[in-house]
């Protein structure tokens, strides 16, 4: 019998030494952020938090997960991921370079056998991505797999936008895995899921122990290097625990749908999809009046009722719905924001 309690409160006091640990000696190695790189007048705060992120969750897994072939595959990929951030936070590298390793890392899982060999769309029946065969590759499970991992990545890094956002989602979302994981009216076979339940809860309670720290004044930032890593980890989790890409869509809907509304605003606005604004759902928040923290606290309140839908909602028609629904709510919502006039105007 796994000890759930117990690998939650390791991890949780592991996330919050090493965190409190880089808050205090990553200035000394002048790991901090610049502020003055996107016009904010504040004293710098210490920034690569995602090293910590990513220690945290690693010595997790190597404590209490047992080894497998996928489980090292994630690990290769999210090291790859955590390293490109790293960099990226430090040299600021080039959207194709990022773009090209993102594809990288979402083929190592494809090499160690990581796949979504279908999904379930409601009144079109099952979409089978295994019949297209390249020697002993499905290339369309590979294709599609790479695509939702990329996704979930530049999902989460889209939304790394305001202290505690990134952090708060992880923490909801590894747990929506980790109780779908354990459901035994999803899964029969309890024990093959137990893996992802323990990496589902690791990921949760290092996302909880930075997030005391990320919010709601932030005293280190966790940058690229951690909001990425989170989505390629939330990502893959979602294909270990059955290939439940739409409880993950759900779960994570408001980030997806800001990402997707971002990068189609810039495309027919003639704006490149990667240079960044301020034109994000929670800082069109911000723009008509919500503090950070409202923000945050209002985002996180959504998600985790999502998340409560996506764990309690066993059919595929259910979830369909409820996707549904929350296209169109943040549809108007987005519409009633860009109508509203802030604290700078029209926008």
């Amino acid at each position: 019998m796994i000890n759930f309690y117990l690998i939650a409160v390791v991890v949780f006091i592991l996330g919050l030494a090493l965190t409190f640990l880089a808050v205090k000696i990553f200035p000394k190695m002048k790991l901090l952020d610049r502020p003055e790189k996107y016009g904010l007048k504040r004293a710098p705060i210490p920034y690569y938090g995602g090293v910590v992120i990513f220690l945290t969750f690693f010595i997790g897994v190597i404590l209490f997960v047992p080894f497998s072939k996928m489980v090292v595959g994630l690990l290769i990929g999210s090291f790859i991921i955590a390293l490109l951030g790293f960099l990226d936070d430090y040299f600021s590298l080039s959207p194709l370079i990022r773009l090209f390793v993102q594809f990288f890392a979402a083929s190592i899982l494809v090499y160690f056998g990581i796949y979504i060999f279908s999904i379930n769309l409601p009144f079109f029946g099952v979409v089978d991505f295994a019949s297209v065969m390249w020697g002993y590759v499905p290339v369309l499970a590979a294709l599609f797999t790479v695509f939702w991992v990329m996704t979930i990545v530049n999902t989460m890094n889209f939304v790394d936008g305001i202290g505690g956002l990134s952090s708060g989602v992880s923490f909801i979302g590894g747990l929506a895995i980790f109780f779908l994981s354990i459901n035994p009216e999803i899964n029969q076979d309890l024990v093959s899921q137990m893996p992802v339940a323990v990496m589902a809860l690791i990921l949760s309670m290092t996302s909880l122990a930075f997030l005391i720290f990320d919010f709601p004044k932030p005293k280190i930032l966790m940058g690229d290097s951690g909001s990425t890593f989170l989505g390629f980890v939330l990502a893959t989790l979602a294909i270990f625990s059955g290939g439940k890409v739409a409880t993950a869509f759900l779960v994570l809907g408001l980030p997806i749908l800001d990402m997707a509304w971002v990068v189609l605003r810039r495309l027919f606005s003639g704006q490149k999809i990667w240079k960044g604004d301020l034109k994000h759902l929670h800082h069109r928040f911000m723009n008509v009046g919500f503090s950070q923290r409202k923000v945050v606290i209002l985002y996180l309140i959504v998600t985790a009722l999502l998340a409560l839908m996506a764990v309690n909602l066993v059919s595929g028609q259910q979830k369909f719905f409820m996707i549904a629904a929350l296209v169109i709510f943040v549809a108007i919502l987005a519409a009633g924001l860009i109508k509203m006039k802030g604290k700078n105007g029209d926008f």
